[in-house]
């Protein structure tokens, strides 16, 4: 069973992309957790629009306890697990589609678990399959929405990230093909 079925076994949103990397899946794998997505000059842009609300509702005397500054990447989700060299699976629950996200921080132990109905679950897998000499990297985002009224709130909100949120998952996918061929390059020129 892949780490997407086991913790989040039924979805209404999903999302995948893939690209083909010139190293073994093991190596696409451990360049996943090394993936900054603030390195990316556009994924910045679309995190400072993100906070746009939030600064917005701090100014009118109604703070976050989540810090405006403090952007949005992979640092805020929770590591799911490893499946050897095949899967990396992370995840994310809250209320995605307010001012300041609405992040619930929950231990990988009690995610599949975890249910409010006012809120939406987020996985997202990375799976690394072995293509000829190189490897097939696919990144799934799939999110369930644990009730009608959490899905009637981040339809709108899907609709609005899915084309920024897809295009910072394709520049991930080109970040961890380029630092896995580099760390995979020979140390000398082929003469």
């Amino acid at each position: 069973m892949s780490l997407l079925q086991t913790f989040l076994p039924e979805h209404q949103f999903s999302e995948q992309h893939h690209i083909r990397v010139n190293a073994c899946p093991a190596r696409v794998l451990d360049m996943v957790s090394q993936l900054d997505v603030t390195d990316f000059p556009v994924a910045k842009l679309f995190l400072h629009l993100r906070a746009i609300p939030a600064r917005i509702a701090a100014a009118l005397g109604r703070p976050s306890a989540r810090r405006i500054d403090a952007g949005f990447g992979l640092h805020d989700f929770t590591v799911l697990g490893r499946d050897g060299n095949q899967e990396f699976a992370v995840g994310l629950v809250g209320r995605f589609w307010e001012a300041a996200g609405g992040l619930i921080r929950v231990e990988a132990s009690a995610f599949r678990a975890f249910s409010d109905p006012d809120v939406a679950k987020l996985v997202m897998t990375f799976v690394a399959l072995a293509d000829g000499a190189g490897t097939l990297l696919t990144t799934r985002t799939c999110v369930h929405c644990c009730s009608t009224k959490a899905r009637r709130r981040f339809t709108p909100y899907w609709l609005l990230i899915r084309i920024p949120s897809g295009l910072i998952r394709r520049m991930m996918l080109q970040r961890i093909k380029q630092l896995a061929e580099a760390d995979d390059a020979p140390l000398t020129r082929p003469e």
